[in-house]
């Protein structure tokens, strides 16, 4: 039986409270029935089942309302515990699209939101390119502005969705300045002349990933979201929503590794008695115990902090992904441990959660990028506290 105790912290409200209740029983019942052999598919499915419930209504915001980043993490916390290919499904549908729903134009919205939201449409966020990965800033894909239309060329890879998205929020370089400044974001469908998936790429825990190409791929004038120029800008305010959300989902995982560990070394016998009796497995079972906490607490007030109306929670979002994935990974490894010779074997709950972790550590920013963050926040707020002293 998980912990709900958490949901007693000051971070919640009653809306919370029944958002969690619903939807660990929905998952419960739900996701165990569909079937996995096939991936695109599975995910197909999860979509439209997330979309037919209404958990993804919580994904966007069709109006001027804020998301809600507590019930976003809420929602990938409880789905990750229970399904890394739920999460991840539930996640795509929010990123892919978070650029629409804090950004896009009236008719941007009207088009996209309400099939996203119900899952008749599956979103994907192109940003990674191959030659820059978490410089964003050397980004080499054009959009070449041509009368009312805009000119894409130029790849993308490791985007997650590809190859089976309706819709994919796409971030190229229209040149008005550098680096950074000369990024614009757009809104494009899938099936373009010239947009092509080069490649499907297989990980070690399977989701739908592509490597994309656009040849002379012509889009309208009206696909901008945004100003010109404003893309780099867009891509981090959708990030700094999503971010924590991505510890969330680390954190359900390690939840799920807990969960499993004490059912283990209940269940097992050593000498005529639990495993638990152990001091040292009751070591490794406060450890574990501490780090989900710990995670716990940074996730939401990430979350909580954003929804009391933070402009910009980058230091507490990089904080809470950082150590949630990276702790995550220690606990779900020692849960593995604890399971001994069925830790490492196939299709063991544990062996799919150590598969299903690595990858929270590398994408929306790698943990030693964090570290980079972190360091540079703490260094400008030290600073400012200084300047203000004087």
């Amino acid at each position: 039986m998980p912990d709900r105790s958490f949901l007693d912290w000051p971070f919640f409200a009653p809306e919370h409270h029944a958002l969690a209740s619903g939807l660990e029983s929905w998952a419960a019942a739900t996701l165990p029935q569909i079937d996995q052999d096939d991936t695109d598919t599975a995910c197909r499915n999860i979509v439209r089942g997330l979309g037919d419930a209404g958990w993804l209504e919580h994904s966007a915001t069709e109006d001027e309302t804020p998301l809600d980043v507590r019930r976003l993490c809420l929602t990938r916390d409880i789905l990750a515990r229970h399904d890394g290919l739920a999460d991840f499904a539930f996640a795509m549908q929010g990123l892919g699209t978070g650029a629409i729903s804090l950004f896009g134009t009236a008719s941007q919205k009207a088009e996209w939101l309400p099939l996203t939201r119900s899952g008749k449409a599956i979103s994907a966020f192109a940003l990674t390119e191959p030659q820059s990965g978490s410089d964003v800033a050397n980004s080499t894909m054009t959009a070449v502005e041509d009368g009312d239309t805009f000119v894409l060329n130029g790849e993308k890879t490791w985007i997650s969705n590809g190859g089976i998205a309706d819709v994919y929020t796409l971030f190229a370089r229209t040149g008005e300045a550098p680096g950074a400044r000369g990024l614009s974001a757009f809104v494009i469908p899938a099936g373009l002349p010239g947009f092509e998936i080069v490649e499907r790429l297989e990980t070690i825990a399977p989701h739908p990933l592509a490597r994309l190409r656009f040849s002379d791929c012509r889009i309208p004038a009206a696909a901008l979201i945004g100003d010109r120029g404003a893309g780099f800008r867009i891509a981090m305010s959708v990030l700094d929503v999503f971010r924590s959300t991505v510890a969330a989902a680390a954190l359900g995982f390690a939840r799920r590794a807990l969960d499993e560990a004490l059912s283990r070394v209940m269940a097992r016998q050593v000498q005529g008695a639990p495993l638990f009796d152990m001091q040292m497995v009751q070591g490794h079972i406060a450890d574990m115990a501490v780090d989900v906490d710990a995670a716990a607490l940074l996730v939401y007030r990430a979350a909580w902090t954003k929804d009391m109306g933070a402009p910009r929670v980058t230091r507490e979002a990089a904080m809470a992904k950082l150590f949630s994935t990276d702790h995550a990974q220690q606990v779900i490894d020692r849960a593995v441990q604890l399971h001994g010779g069925d830790g490492v074997k196939s299709g063991e709950t544990v062996e799919h959660l150590y598969r299903e972790i690595r990858a929270l550590r590398i994408y929306e920013g790698a943990s030693d990028v964090q570290r980079v963050v972190i360091a540079r926040q703490v260094m400008a707020d030290h600073l400012a506290a200084e300047e203000r002293a004087r």
